[in-house]
């Protein structure tokens, strides 16, 4: 089994975690320092990171490990180095960027998301590198605004960075779970407009109001049919149409019918699902007298489904069967990962495991267990040198 540096990975993840690198510029927040985290670990080892700006202030890191066997295949570990915000403080019990390890787990904002999993991908490709000589290359990338619009992994792939890579390995949190499938995501603005007029004078006005709420009511319907239509996936469960926000007039103005209300609906799809056509059944419903109906698509990733037996899944199942002794579990990603866009977008193989709980991301007191850091460290390794020398069962 390859050594990998235990301590090394659990306080590279603890440094990683104590810079609060929220998308926060009125707060002097960005990825920028953690980013720099990155750069700084992969110098000290002698890699030649590139850095590439996917926005302003807002760098993905990627660098190129030469196995120096040969020729071979290139796999991509990617990582993210943004965070959510860390919400209220009294919900915490935990200084939410401090680090802290305490009862075998590491606390803090990103932890688990992904932080954990980033430094497992940089720890696990030095080990295999020191390990001897290996066909092939890894791309080790730590791209920008994972949590926002994927504006990091939309940039590595429209420059390029993608068309070489045989397959990615992406080190969000599933509890151990081999994830080669992933629920798609579509999110929808709906401005419906009307008339303004005085709420007391609703005959000259046309209010937009009530078309919502018709609106509200057949996406519930929609929901039903499409459930029925498409039956619950193994792993990722049912199709989900939720509207998020509703909008419209002003608490200062309530005797005003407003000209405009908006619908943001939040729609979650397994493979088999067209998003268009759900695109447009939504605007078909919109339809009302007197009120124009608008549908912008703010969000479009479709589902990922990657075969099992593809080689990077081969390669990190029977990874994670040599490090833990245990069968590998299958499962799928609730929500969408840059791995929807490396895929979709960049006809990558891609594959989701990492350190820390399924459920955990984006909640108050987020923290990893410590021995899954290691663990993963070592799956990681493993999975890099089956995958790039094909010792596949």
């Amino acid at each position: 089994m390859i050594e990998v540096d235990a301590q090394g990975v659990v306080e590279f993840t603890q440094a990683l975690v104590r810079v609060p690198s929220t998308n926060d510029p009125a707060r002097g927040r960005s990825e920028r320092p953690a980013a720099d985290l990155v750069v700084a670990k992969m110098r000290e080892w002698g890699w030649e990171p590139a850095v590439h700006e996917a926005a302003p202030g807002r760098p993905n890191v990627v660098a190129v490990v030469e196995g120096g066997g040969g020729d071979g295949p290139t796999l991509m570990f990617e990582g993210h180095t943004d965070v959510v915000t860390e919400g209220d403080l009294s919900e915490w019990t935990v200084d939410p960027f401090g680090g802290e390890i305490r009862d075998g787990r590491l606390w803090g904002r990103g932890s688990a998301d992904m932080k954990s999993g980033l430094a497992a991908t940089l720890y696990a490709t030095r080990a295999l590198q020191l390990a001897g000589p290996f066909p092939g290359r890894i791309k080790v990338c730590a791209l920008a605004d994972e949590e926002g619009l994927m504006i990091g992994a939309h940039h590595f792939v429209a420059e390029g960075l993608a068309a070489d890579v045989d397959g990615a390995i992406v080190a969000e949190p599933e509890a151990g779970e081999i994830c080669a499938v992933a629920k798609g995501a579509l999110r929808l603005r709906i401005d419906l407009t009307g008339k303004m007029a005085h709420g007391a004078m609703p005959r000259h006005g046309r209010n937009p109001i009530p078309a919502a709420a018709s609106l509200l009511a057949a996406l519930e319907t929609l929901e039903k049919e499409l459930q029925e239509r498409h039956p619950a996936h193994e792993h990722l469960g049912e199709v989900y149409v939720t509207p998020t926000v509703v909008r419209a007039g002003t608490e200062e103005q309530v005797n005003v019918i407003p000209a405009v209300a908006s619908v943001f609906v939040d729609v979650r799809t397994i493979p088999g699902v067209d998003h268009q056509e759900i695109a447009g059944r939504v605007g078909a419903l919109t339809a009302r007298d007197g009120i124009a109906a608008e549908v912008s698509i703010l969000v479009d990733r479709p589902p990922v489904d990657v075969p099992v037996d593809d080689p990077v899944v081969v390669a990190l199942a029977a990874a994670h069967r040599a490090v833990t002794g245990a069968e590998p579990v299958y499962g799928g990603v609730p929500g969408s990962t840059d791995g929807t866009v490396l895929t979709h977008w960049g006809g990558i193989p891609s594959v989701v495991y990492g350190p820390g709980g399924k459920w955990i991301a984006h909640q108050a007191d987020e923290y990893v267990e410590v021995a899954e850091i290691v663990r993963c460290t070592r799956v990681f390794a493993e999975a890099a040198r089956r995958f790039l020398t094909r010792d596949l069962p």
